[in-house]
């Protein structure tokens, strides 16, 4: 978790623990503190962590991505893993109680489409790491963008009601998040309200599984402009650069319409948020997901709202992990832990 402070101290340690997991962790020494990655292990072949240079005293491995649940397993080092604390990774012994994910449905399946897998999903298949590095290199840039969210600056500083409305595909609908509450728009409106206490903040998911933009305009009476809206997550793209999807022209002549659309009639802020790349193998993307990512951004600046970079964190990320770590249908879903990325760069758009 981000931590941002007045105190020009405070805001020194807060930025050196940048990837800080839970409110009120963040340390005074350098640090990444991550809680709850995700990763999948193939046999006993090493994966990665996000970062290098892992604190052994502060790693747990666990099969649920919160910890303490009824069903939680807490694996053990020598006896289920390995940890490389210096080159960030791990690996399964022979003989783990950890899933082996080399026995996933879709592992090793080159060119598929999801429909001919019934079942499929990485969630069995999943362990959640929480560790400390001494690497202090960081996944989010925050950026100020308070001119663009003026009224939900206003409303949140000053205690107001506020009404937050998400709508995109399934992404922002929470696919594959465990509970309600890893989703990464209520993870967004849970955050607000600890930051703004004195604030009414309620949160209404508008996103359908499934669509594109075009069937966001379609929806976009409904769903967001008949519903009084002050600030609005727009978050479109994975449907759209599918091979069936929307091409290039007609995503960025529509995420514009649906922009002008929301400021028009309701005076809305709005941040808009690139999406990232499906697993690769998967037959029906497009696999082109940059190009949206840039015209994501480029209608934020044309039309002058708020940007969340999701896909720039997402493409940082995959520089050490794989897509299926990542990926909580093994096809275009985050995982909880990819709930929580998405969470953190919306955290990062300050005001």
């Amino acid at each position: 978790m981000i931590k941002f402070f007045s105190a020009h101290a405070s805001m020194m340690i807060a930025m050196l623990c940048i990837l800080a997991g839970a409110p009120g962790t963040a340390a005074a020494k350098e640090c990444n503190r991550i809680t709850g990655e995700s990763l999948v292990l193939v046999k006993e072949e090493p994966a990665s962590l996000i970062f290098k240079n892992i604190r052994p005293d502060t790693v747990t491995v666990r099969n649920t991505y919160l910890p303490g649940k009824e069903n939680t397993v807490t694996y053990k080092e020598g006896v289920d893993y390995l940890l490389d604390p210096e080159a960030g990774t791990l690996c399964r012994i022979a003989g783990s109680s950890i899933p082996d994910f080399s026995k996933n449905m879709l592992y090793g399946q080159a060119n598929f489409s999801h429909a001919d897998f019934p079942g499929f999903g990485n969630t069995d298949f999943f362990v959640y790491v929480d560790y400390e590095s001494e690497d202090s290199s960081s996944l989010f840039m925050p950026t100020e963008q308070g001119d663009l969210l003026p009224r939900t600056k206003e409303k949140l500083t000053q205690g107001q009601p506020l009404k937050l409305i998400a709508f995109g595909d399934s992404i922002t609908a929470g696919g594959d998040a465990s509970e309600v509450k890893l989703q990464f728009p209520e993870r967004y409106a849970a955050y607000l309200r600890e930051k703004y206490p004195n604030a009414d903040i309620r949160l209404e998911n508008g996103a359908t599984g499934g669509d594109s933009t075009a069937d966001g305009l379609v929806r976009l009476e409904e769903k967001v402009l008949s519903r009084t809206p002050d600030l609005v997550l727009v978050a479109f793209g994975m449907n759209d650069h599918n091979k069936r999807g929307i091409n290039p022209e007609n995503f960025h002549a529509n995420l514009s319409d649906i922009v002008s659309s929301i400021r028009e009639k309701t005076g809305a802020d709005i941040i808009l948020l690139s999406t990232f790349p499906p697993n690769p193998l998967w037959r029906h993307g497009s696999h082109c997901m940059e190009q949206y990512a840039q015209i994501t951004k480029q209608v934020a600046r044309e039309q002058n709202c708020a940007y969340a970079d999701v896909y720039s964190v997402w493409m940082k990320v995959l520089a050490r992990k794989d897509f299926s770590s990542l990926l909580g249908n093994n096809v275009n879903h985050p995982s909880d832990f990819g709930h929580w990325l998405y969470c953190e760069v919306l955290k990062s758009v300050s005001f």
